[in-house]
């Protein structure tokens, strides 16, 4: 096991960060920007296609007999978040936070769940893998339409906050992200062996598409000096209300599960999904939501928040792995003892 498993430190992050460092040093302008502005809008539609190709309707009708949980996972990841960051406001006066720190996470707070992270700890812990696969594919898919009206609600009740065009954005995600998912589901039945057969290619694709996001995003913030916002005091802040708000979320839905009398499985699944901000949607909804110069400001946040839930539910899912052992084997029957023969 490498240092960076024991540590648990996602390397897809380290890339990012490398990308961060690259589009700081080497910002792309001019013709060079508009190049990749172009390559960035047809990556996003390519990743939301392979989402839509990826998303097995068999799994998801499996998982949708458990309405209660679903429900459970859709008020955490759209109402706790929210109310959760409109809460952080009170943490900008006294300096803890900045303004454009505090509305990085107003739109993070506003994004829907991951999937594969979200359904990846579920199994490990010993969850109910099948209404994770529902219930996160759900709020992915609500997400697109949930997301731009939350984010716009939300930053419309902030002074000076970069509130996008509601109509004009959900417009946007329509065209640039629903409408490629929607062909890529479709296209399932001719394309799902290939993409089964073609995992590893299909993922180099999806992170390659983030990372093309990232340079962009990052390159148009730099031209427009985010470091002079975003200095070593900020990230720390970043950093600390990360594990803060994700404390706060695990303990809510823990307590949520078990007061509702969810079985062990349930609640793993509803710790789980209930407590994760995505990446993949977050990083392209944003640059389809603002203007390209403030994108690397916004998503700061989501990526250091994103890193954080990795490794604390990490950890989080080998202690409810041994849990859900510990159970099994005090649930199953002792084996039966032979009586001595007679001589």
């Amino acid at each position: 096991m490498s240092w960076l498993q024991r540590l648990r430190v996602d390397t897809f992050l380290l890339v990012l960060v490398a990308v961060v460092i690259i589009a700081s040093l080497f910002p792309c302008e001019g013709n060079t920007k508009l190049f990749f502005e172009y390559l960035t809008t047809a990556a996003i539609a390519l990743l939301f296609f392979m989402h839509g190709a990826k998303l097995s309707r068999e799994a998801i009708i499996a998982g949708m007999g458990h309405w209660r949980l679903h429900l459970v996972v859709f008020l955490s990841t759209f109402a706790l978040f929210p109310l959760l960051g409109l809460a952080m406001k009170a943490l900008v006066p006294v300096g803890i936070l900045t303004p454009t720190v505090y509305l990085g996470f107003l739109y993070l707070c506003a994004l829907p769940a991951t999937v594969q992270s979200a359904i990846a700890f579920t199994s490990v812990a010993g969850g109910n893998v099948a209404a994770a696969i529902c219930s996160a594919s759900a709020s992915s898919i609500l997400g697109v339409f949930l997301s731009p009206l939350l984010v716009g609600a939300l930053m419309q009740t902030q002074d000076g906050g970069n509130s996008p065009d509601i109509l004009h954005a959900i417009e946007s995600i329509i065209l640039q992200l629903m409408v490629p998912f929607v062909v890529g589901h479709l296209s399932r039945p001719l394309i799902a062996n290939w993409v089964q057969r073609h995992k590893k290619l299909v993922n180099i694709t999806d992170r390659s598409s983030i990372l093309l996001v990232v340079y962009t995003a990052f390159s148009a913030a730099v031209v427009e000096g985010i470091w002079q916002q975003i200095d070593g005091w900020s990230l720390l802040s970043i950093l600390v209300m990360s594990l803060v708000l994700l404390a706060i979320v695990l303990v809510i839905n823990t307590w949520a599960a078990r007061l509702l009398k969810f079985s062990t499985a349930d609640e793993i699944t509803i710790v789980f999904c209930g407590s994760k901000k995505s990446l993949a949607n977050g990083i392209p909804m944003a640059n389809v939501l603002f203007p390209v110069a403030a994108v690397g400001a916004m998503v700061l946040p989501l990526m250091i928040f994103h890193q954080v839930q990795l490794m604390v539910c990490s950890v989080l899912a080998a202690r409810y792995a041994r849990r859900t052992a510990a159970e099994q084997a005090a649930a199953a029957p002792a084996p039966a003892v032979k009586s001595p023969a007679r001589r």
